[in-house]
């Protein structure tokens, strides 16, 4: 008997050979990042303009695992998007202040410190209504597409009188 996560890698790998398909291998071997697509396609709701949900696409792509937060510099973003450190710090903080993010300092002694740890535990937050909504929507699209499969039965082909391709 196969154990309950064997399914879940053979799937993650269909998904990662898809990806590939479409991006090219060596794309994918660079490396990838996750992101929901209710952040993109709910942004304005969510208070993000494109800068920001660049910063957020930033700390996403040094998110590898649920425990270990995010830790990229400023100015390792910034230099990124050609924008000066100064323009991602306002925008952290506004995320902040709005709590999508969260920042966490991390001092090495009195005078220095290293870069912030970042934390997304808001915006997941404040996403995940519209992630239920979305996810509600698909299953009455689906209950709906069944529906109407039940009331229609199996396909039927439409005859065709043909005679004979002459022309009157």
């Amino acid at each position: 008997m196969t154990s309950p996560s064997a399914p879940k890698s053979t799937e993650s790998e269909a998904h990662l050979k898809e990806n590939e398909r479409k991006w090219t291998k060596p794309l994918m071997d660079a490396g990838w990042t996750c992101i929901p697509n209710v952040l993109i396609e709910r942004q304005l709701v969510l208070g993000l303009d494109a800068l920001d949900l660049n910063i957020i696409l930033h700390l996403a792509a040094r998110w590898w695992k649920a425990e270990g937060k995010p830790h990229p510099s400023k100015g390792t973003i910034a230099k990124a998007m050609k924008v000066h450190p100064s323009t991602i710090r306002r925008r952290i903080q506004r995320m902040e202040r709005e709590g999508l993010i969260r920042r966490e300092e991390r001092r090495v002694d009195a005078g220095s410190s290293k870069t912030n740890i970042y934390h997304l535990e808001g915006l997941i937050k404040h996403a995940a209504p519209y992630a239920d909504e979305k996810v509600a929507e698909r299953a009455a699209a689906k209950e709906a597409r069944e529906k109407a499969m039940a009331r229609k039965g199996r396909a039927r082909v439409p005859l065709k009188v043909i005679d004979g391709g002459a022309d009157e």
